[in-house]
């Protein structure tokens, strides 16, 4: 059995899916591809698809993870683009590799976040950020099916500023982007708990909900404070092993290496 874990987005209107619509969208991307899935035993078999760290209904993402399992060998670049022309437009696959070491999930310890704040100065954006970062803790509300949650917002924050949006051209309206890396920890703090954060120590309001959109998620380094690739252990175990038996087909299939 061989295993490929791959890399996707969501983009535009493709933002407001669920994850379980993704999961339908993508079940159906399997079968137009005809993808040699590998499926569970039981009355009900289901295509061996594990999912990593959804990104919550409404935030875009150019970084969202998952695992599939064949029973046939697949070169993971042919396969990614035949899933990604079986997607729609927005939810797109970007990258695909050989699974070669264990513990994908392991290695999403934290995410990097942009949220679009229109209505907002830099400037106001800029004096929340500090109050938020000066404070110990930054309790948040969050309404779950147990009802109300009170939690500590700023723990999970390993860094956050407030900047102006990218590009030459003015802006009609006041426009500040925040840059958030969290950490994930249970319970989980998402965007939206920041916002609130931000709103409780320094009466932060956007005027329109924030845009927010997940831009990396991967291991977090503490001394550079960064989020490394979560495939890159993968592609440098694949380099450092022997051909699999895809790559041996494809090199000694007719044809191979002539003009």
């Amino acid at each position: 059995m061989q295993r490929i874990r791959l890399r996707y987005t969501k983009r535009g209107r493709l933002r407001f899916t669920s994850h379980r619509d993704f999961q339908r969208a993508f079940e159906r991307a399997l079968r137009r591809a005809e993808v040699p899935m590998a499926y569970s035993a039981g009355f009900t078999p289901h295509p061996k698809v594990s999912y990593a760290n959804a990104a919550p209904t409404g935030t875009g993402s150019e970084a969202e993870f998952l695992e599939i399992a064949l029973t046939e060998a697949r070169d993971p670049e042919t396969l990614r683009a035949l899933l990604d022309e079986s997607l729609p437009d927005g939810l797109d696959i970007t990258d695909a590799v050989e699974a070669r070491t264990s513990g994908l999930a392991d290695r999403l310890t934290a995410s990097v976040w942009e949220l679009r704040l229109d209505g907002v100065t830099v400037e106001d954006a800029e004096k929340a950020v500090a109050a938020f970062l000066a404070a110990e803790t930054v309790e948040v509300q969050r309404k779950t099916k147990n009802g109300i949650r009170t939690f500590d917002a700023r723990s999970a924050v390993a860094d956050l500023v407030a900047a102006r949006p990218q590009g030459d051209r003015p802006l009609d309206n006041a426009c500040a982007i925040l840059r958030l890396v969290v950490r994930h920890v249970t319970p989980a703090v998402r965007p939206d708990d920041v916002l609130s954060g931000l709103r409780a120590v320094a009466d932060l309001a956007p005027p329109v909900p924030a845009a927010v959109t997940r831009l990396a998620q991967g291991l977090f380094d503490e001394e550079s404070g960064t989020v490394t690739d979560p495939l890159a252990p993968d592609r440098e175990a694949v380099t450092a092993a022997p051909p699999t038996a895809a790559a041996t087909a494809s090199a000694t299939a007719p044809g191979a290496g002539t003009a």
